[in-house]
């Protein structure tokens, strides 16, 4: 088993351990209660994971509330549910919310968990190579609205993450894919997360394609483990997004627009993140950041994991750029991209000229 402090820097109460490992869901509780001190949880699920990972969590100090599966329920009207359920369990103060599944789940039962009675603990247990390379960690935790995806939210750390990557054999290659996306970002911003540490993880990705599609169980291991630790060197030092932390969100700029204008139904977060990324590298490469080697190099690593890299329609320009101003990454009324500047390393720029952003890529 790996184990990954994150230590958040501003708010030492708010550090807690990442494990990853083999088999953890065989017996939970022994790692949840080393860190909560609960009486009563509430599981977060959904009705895909349910049926193969539902059994795991059984307690009699324990109850499930299982929802639709799909982006599309990541509502205000579903986080209702979930704190209707927390009410008619009369969880308190001590008490726990569980969050059992991918992004979707844990960024609901997370923001659930950051409003009932102003704050209880909770749990992420990732079931999705998505959710255990990203989104569970970090803290960030919200719900979407018609204006843009994650726009009502907040940063609240959970006391655990818990990924056992034997999950991972239930994904289908769609949802895989998807959570490489967010691995091969990592590839991309790896300079920039942190001066310590050099996983060279591009040419790990590219030694390592076939092992990572037969689900090595080292190799996967291997990549979670990269991914935590490159994004908790960042969290570390920018928990709420104030800086360095919105590197995290290279491609996502494009890839949460993409996703609006679709309705969370044609995509998955995955793909548009894809997308996204190709999107990015596209402009540096026509605005002269990067040059054409290193530009091959990228999009190369992207193909060959068989990534989405483009749309398979067009869509209004005018609707497109009007959704990315009204997502969260507006500063000041201006968009701001995390562009790739050289091999492995990004910077965060903003102010460019809406024609020369969007001219040749939509």
């Amino acid at each position: 088993m790996e184990r990954i402090e994150v230590k958040i820097r501003a708010q030492k109460e708010s550090s807690y351990p990442i494990l990853i490992g083999e088999g953890l869901l065989n017996d939970p509780f022994k790692y949840i209660k080393e860190c909560t001190k609960a009486n009563k949880f509430l599981a977060v699920t959904n009705e895909t994971i349910m049926p193969l990972y539902g059994d795991k969590l059984r307690q009699e100090c324990l109850k499930y509330i299982v929802l639709p599966d799909g982006e599309m329920y990541k509502t205000t009207d579903t986080l209702n549910r979930i704190l209707d359920k927390a009410l008619e369990l009369k969880l308190e103060r001590r008490d726990c919310i569980i969050a059992l599944g991918g992004g979707v789940i844990g960024d609901m039962a997370g923001f659930a968990a950051s409003i009932y009675q102003r704050g209880i603990d909770y749990i992420q247990i990732p079931t999705t190579l998505l959710a255990q390379v990203d989104s569970s960690v970090g803290g960030k935790t919200a719900v979407n609205h018609s204006s843009g995806k994650n726009m009502i939210g907040a940063f609240y750390q959970p006391k655990l993450v818990l990924s056992d990557t034997l999950t991972l054999d239930t994904l289908d290659e769609r949802q895989f894919k998807t959570g490489l996306s967010e691995v091969i970002k990592y590839a991309f911003i790896e300079k920039t997360c942190s001066s310590e540490q050099n996983y060279n993880l591009m040419e790990f990705l590219e030694n390592n394609r076939e092992k990572v599609f037969s689900k090595d169980k080292d190799i996967l291991k291997a990549l979670i483990k990269i991914c935590c630790e490159l994004k908790s060197a960042v969290v570390n030092q920018d928990e709420k997004e104030k800086g360095l932390r919105a590197i995290l969100n290279f491609g996502h700029t494009f890839a949460h627009a993409i996703e609006n204008i679709t309705h969370y139904e044609k995509y998955t977060h995955g793909e548009a993140v894809s997308i996204g990324m190709k999107m990015i590298f596209d402009f540096a490469l026509k605005s002269g950041k990067i040059n054409k080697e290193y530009y091959n190099r990228a999009i190369s690593l992207i193909k060959n994991y068989g990534l989405v890299c483009d749309l398979d329609f067009k869509p209004d320009i005018e609707e497109f750029y009007q959704v990315m101003t009204s997502d969260k990454k507006v500063d000041n009324a201006s968009i701001r991209f995390i562009l790739p500047v050289s091999e492995k390393e990004v910077k965060i720029e903003s102010g460019f000229d809406k024609k020369l952003l969007l001219e040749g890529i939509l």
